[in-house]
C-alpha cells in the first residue's frame, strides 16, 4: 500500500510509474508476490474545466507519452481561454500513467478541489496558504 502526490510537472516525471515500481520491489524484497495487481485511486484535485495551462505543459505530456498514448494524451488538453493555454485534466493523464503501469483498475478522479469550497481547500480558490491531510489504511 502506498500514496503518490505530484503536480503536473511530476506526474509528466513519472512519479505513478516510480511509486509502483518501489511498492513492487519491496514486495518482491519481503517475498511476497512477484507481480502484484495494483488498484489505484485518484483523490481530490483540480478538475479538468479548471486547471488552466500554458503550451509547453501540454507539450511535455506528448514529448513523454509512448506512441499508443498520444490520441488519449492530446484528447486531455482542451483548448482555453487564449492563444497558448489549454485546460488540462489531471485524472485522464494519471490514468494513462497507471494503464502504462498494467494498474487499469482506477477508482475516483471526479472530484474538484477548486469547485467544491464546501470540502476542499484550494489555494487557487482562496489565495491563502492552509494545511490538509491525507490518510490511507488497509481495513482487515
Amino acid at each position: 500500500m502506498g500514496a503518490a502526490h505530484a503536480g503536473w510537472r511530476g506526474l509528466c516525471g513519472g512519479v505513478i510509474e516510480r511509486t509502483l515500481d518501489a511498492m513492487t520491489q519491496r514486495l518482491r524484497a519481503s517475498g511476497q508476490e512477484a507481480d502484484p495487481t495494483w488498484l489505484a485511486w485518484l483523490g481530490p484535485a483540480i478538475g479538468p474545466t479548471c486547471f488552466e495551462v500554458g503550451a509547453e505543459v501540454r507539450q511535455a505530456f506528448i514529448e513523454a507519452a509512448q506512441p499508443g498514448e498520444l490520441p488519449a494524451t492530446q484528447a486531455a488538453f482542451v483548448e482555453g481561454a487564449s492563444a497558448d493555454k489549454f485546460f488540462a485534466d489531471l485524472y485522464a493523464l494519471a490514468r494513462l500513467r497507471l494503464a502504462r503501469v498494467g494498474c487499469t483498475d482506477v477508482y475516483g478522479g471526479g472530484l474538484c478541489t477548486m469547485t467544491d469550497a464546501e470540502r476542499f481547500y484550494s489555494y487557487r480558490r482562496e489565495r491563502t496558504t492552509g494545511r490538509m491531510a491525507t490518510l490511507i489504511w488497509r481495513a482487515e
